[in-house]
């Protein structure tokens, strides 16, 4: 079974810029399509990005285009979230999941998850 460890999460300020890492444990996960994710308290967890196994297609939310910059190294076996211009809307547990079919957008299309890192924007 497949692990993805998240890091890189912190405390920031408004304009500050972050980037998360997501490291999986099984080289089959190569393959696979990467989501992030994030929950802040009291909302239900929403996609903010996914990558495709092959890393040339991306998407992103509304919320977070042209702000935050998805990628991924095969060879490390790691995706990150470059995240820019953060304010505090963008506080919430982020998760990395990896998915193989289905639409990115929905969080129940990926099998496997991380157990999220912490990012908090103060203003």
């Amino acid at each position: 079974q497949a692990q993805l460890v998240e890091s890189g999460g912190g405390l920031v300020q408004a304009g500050d810029s972050l980037t998360l890492s997501c490291a999986a444990s099984e080289r089959t996960i190569v393959n696979y399509r990467i989501g992030w994710f994030r929950q802040a308290p009291g909302q239900e967890r929403g996609l903010v990005a996914w990558i495709t196994g092959g890393g040339v297609g991306t998407y992103y939310a509304d919320s977070v285009k042209g702000r935050f910059t998805i990628t991924r190294d095969s060879a490390k076996n790691t995706a990150y979230l470059q995240m820019n211009s953060l304010n505090p809307e963008d506080t919430a547990v982020y998760y990395c999941a990896a998915g193989l079919l289905g639409d990115g957008r929905m969080s129940r299309n990926y099998q496997y998850w991380g157990q999220g890192t912490q990012v908090t924007v103060s203003s």
